[in-house]
């Protein structure tokens, strides 16, 4: 049976919640408070780039989708919460004014017939303890769920369908509405005991990423210092032996792995957790790590004198695959002030990513040849455009000494026999010969 819902918070959650919700047949009021973002979205343009975003929103703005301010004041059957929920840049909290507005919203707004639910990522504990008394004050009663938002950048449309959707209800009628509404959505709804459970699941699926990929990073670390590849330490650790298979090193981006386990932090007070909070100082490292690293080869490549020098960095968005335009956490906001730092001009290019935003992270935004006129060159991310390179003619136009190539995309065999000096995450350098 179509449904009537609203979607609180157009960032990319609710953005590609909204469009799937109404491919399914639903009606859908998209809330932002900023009139820009609204505005845009009526005229079926989104400001977030997803793939299959923007023919979704051009077919059905004003049919079955109606970006909004406010939410409309009656008949909603269910509202999905996906406003942001940052954490402070300094202390590492968690910033939930956010999620207590959009309560309250909800409160003055709808009534106890409306299904609430929480996509938004909190800390353990947070549904029951902020959204819900501000429900209870308003209703006397409330239907309350937690169903966590657990797709990636540039498949999420697909995902939202083909991933489980996990459940966690108030209690038995919440529950059983959250899970009629997501049966119309997904193909497989999972219903689990509590809204702190599946609190706890969103949380556990970015932490252990964060994890795993920082286990990665710190072999990529230890090889360095021996000499050892680390790739080829990967491959032969992972090949036809049957336990979890090792991640290559990797720069840890994004929004989610970014500040989920800081969330995660907060949600254990009482105890600290052993593993969490180490492997996101790792992560965060990396960049660092890349940064002082370049330093060097623009001093080898200058006969020791750095400042005055060019480096080119390929990639500025947070990855290259799937393709995407989101900045947030990237790891060029770490390494772009150490190299400026130094003394270095920064050259950058993105396929997804404008030249003004290269500006805003202290980089000269220019076209991809001219990245190879610099000293050396940095590829930061995985884009598509960067594993297919044809880098001879590239590097017989430039004057680069160096490729810094962090996700190991281009042939070193090539880059070395056209005289420059070649590295990676935990790869020693390697002069030409």
């Amino acid at each position: 049976m179509p449904l009537t819902v609203g979607v609180l918070g157009m960032g990319y959650v609710g953005l590609t919640l909204t469009a799937a919700l109404a491919q399914a047949g639903h009606t859908v009021y998209g809330v932002d408070s900023q009139p820009r973002v609204v505005e845009a979205l009526r005229r079926g343009r989104p400001h977030i780039y997803e793939p299959g975003l923007t023919e979704v929103f051009e077919s059905m703005v004003g049919r079955t989708i109606f970006p909004v301010g406010e939410l409309p004041e009656a008949g909603l059957d269910a509202v999905m919460v996906s406003v942001s929920t940052p954490v402070d840049d300094r202390t590492h909290q968690p910033m939930l004014e956010n999620l207590r507005a959009a309560a309250a919203h909800i409160a003055q707004r709808c009534g106890p017939e409306t299904l609430v639910v929480v996509r938004s990522t909190v800390p353990i504990g947070t549904s029951r303890r902020l959204v819900l008394p501000v429900l209870l004050e308003a209703w006397g009663t409330a239907l309350l769920c937690m169903a966590p938002e657990r797709t990636i950048q540039g498949q999420a449309l697909r995902e939202l369908v083909d991933l489980p959707q996990v459940v966690g209800g108030l209690d038995e009628p919440s529950l059983e509405a959250g899970v009629a509404v997501f049966e119309q959505l997904a193909k497989h709804v999972v219903p689990v005991s509590s809204l702190e459970t599946a609190e706890m699941v969103k949380l556990s699926n970015n932490c252990h990423t964060d994890l795993i990929y920082s286990f990665g990073n710190e072999i990529a670390l230890i090889a360095e210092q021996h000499g050892i590849d680390p790739l080829e330490v990967i491959r032969a650790t992972n090949l036809d032996y049957p336990r979890p298979d090792l991640s290559k090193p990797g720069f840890v981006g994004g929004a989610c792995l970014t500040k989920d386990p800081y969330i995660m932090l907060a949600s254990s007070p009482d105890a600290e957790p052993f593993l969490v909070g180490r492997a996101r100082e790792l992560n965060e490292h990396l960049p660092v790590h890349v940064a002082e690293r370049v330093i060097a080869m623009v001093a080898r490549a200058r006969g020791g004198e750095v400042a005055g020098g060019t480096v080119g960095v390929l990639g500025w968005a947070c990855k290259g695959w799937p393709p995407t335009d989101d900045m947030r956490g990237t790891a060029v906001e770490s390494m772009v002030p150490l190299l400026r730092a130094a003394g270095l001009t920064v050259l950058g290019h993105d396929p997804m990513v404008h030249p003004d935003v290269i500006a805003q992270y202290g980089g000269t935004g220019v076209p991809l040849a001219d990245v190879f006129q610099a000293d050396g060159v940095v590829i930061v991310n995985d884009h598509p455009e960067y594993r297919a390179l044809d880098v001879e003619p590239l590097v017989r136009g430039g004057r680069a000494a160096f490729v810094y190539d962090a996700w190991r995309v281009l042939d070193e065999s090539t880059v070395r026999r056209l005289g420059l000096e070649y590295a990676g995450l935990g790869y020693r350098s390697r002069v030409a010969s």
